[in-house]
């Protein structure tokens, strides 16, 4: 990259920390347990809305996983999940009614609260439905990962979103709070990705699976972005750029090995497809706050009319990680 592209993009993250700076604002302070925070804790952070269903169980696999503290905005929720979350001895909570769409899809008020609270901290960016697995999580607790990775000098680890899904009808199987949503959306494509390289950022672009396969068949490069970062050793100079897909510094979205090898990585079991999705697809649709135009909620609810079956005879049930990485979506790299 030439020094005229590295100072530009040296401009827009300072814009981007500016731009979270003022959109402090909108956000309303709820219930502050920050002084909580030791100087070791692994944090978590995720902006919401409408949630109640799932934040028992999402709430219990990070703590089980390491998490000290959750740091939340709620946008708006009707469902009772701001008092939910008000009432959690390690959870911080703000409220805003603010656009989701001009604090760009909740991540300035992220990078906010990351700049405030984050500083020096391994913090963790996950949705209500995104569940993390990564290399020996069914034996070594997050913070084995994150000591490893400090002790390797590496400073963010990426997690492919691995879109879950059940075999049948989505509404046959109702979900239940605190139900590990996997019970129901055991399922996942074990191939038919597409991998590209952004020469801007210098991440990696990955999409395909069940929502290109289901919804996006005739234009499967539109569909979501499956690449994330969720996992960083924060400073307050850092921002992220589109949700956790891409940050700056851009050396952070570099968490593959150019030269033939493997680095480590992890995957996140996306658990999107339960029977609360058409309801909440129709709310997101009517809302018209997310990316391009809501073109993903258009192509959801032109699709879901016809109530389909996610599953195809590709599909794979899922067992662990282990499992994952034989087939090629996460990497232990040199972690043993």
């Amino acid at each position: 990259m030439g020094a005229w592209q590295s100072y530009r993009l040296r401009l827009q993250r300072k814009r981007w920390r500016i731009r979270a700076f003022r959109k402090r604002r909108e956000l309303k302070r709820v219930v502050d347990r920050t002084e909580q925070i030791r100087s070791d804790a692994l944090l978590a952070f995720t902006t919401m809305r409408n949630e109640v269903v799932r934040l028992p169980y999402f709430l219990e696999y990070y703590r089980e996983m390491g998490i000290n503290h959750f740091l939340i905005v709620d946008n708006g929720s009707t469902d009772g999940s701001l008092d939910y979350l008000a009432a959690q001895p390690d959870v911080s909570v703000w409220s805003t009614n603010a656009s989701y769409k001009r604090s760009r899809f909740g991540v300035d008020w992220l990078n906010w609260l990351q700049m405030k609270y984050a500083h020096g901290h391994w913090a963790l960016v996950v949705d209500p439905d995104e569940f993390l697995v990564y290399p020996f999580c069914d034996t070594r607790p997050l913070r084995a990962l994150t000591d490893w990775l400090d002790a390797s000098s590496i400073k963010s680890f990426s997690a492919m979103l691995l879109d879950m899904y059940p075999k049948g009808r989505l509404n046959e199987q109702p979900y239940r709070a605190g139900q590990n949503p996997m019970e129901i959306a055991s399922w996942f494509d074990s191939g038919n990705y597409m991998i590209k390289r952004n020469k801007v950022f210098g991440n990696l672009w990955i999409q395909g699976g069940p929502r290109a396969r289901v919804f996006f068949p005739d234009e499967p490069a539109r569909a979501p972005a499956l690449n994330k970062v969720p996992l960083v050793k924060w400073d307050r100079r850092y921002a992220y750029a589109s949700s956790s897909h891409m940050l700056l510094p851009r050396g952070l979205n570099q968490v593959y090995d150019e030269w033939g090898g493997e680095k480590a990585s992890g995957v996140l079991l996306h658990a999107k497809f339960l029977d609360t999705f058409n309801s909440k697809a129709a709310e997101e649709l009517d809302r018209k706050q997310h990316y391009a135009g809501s073109v993903e909620y258009k192509a959801y609810a032109s699709t879901m009319d016809e109530d389909p079956d996610l599953w195809c005879k590709w599909s794979e049930k899922y067992i662990n990680w282990r499992q994952l990485e034989i087939l090629g979506l996460m990497s232990k790299g040199n972690w043993a």
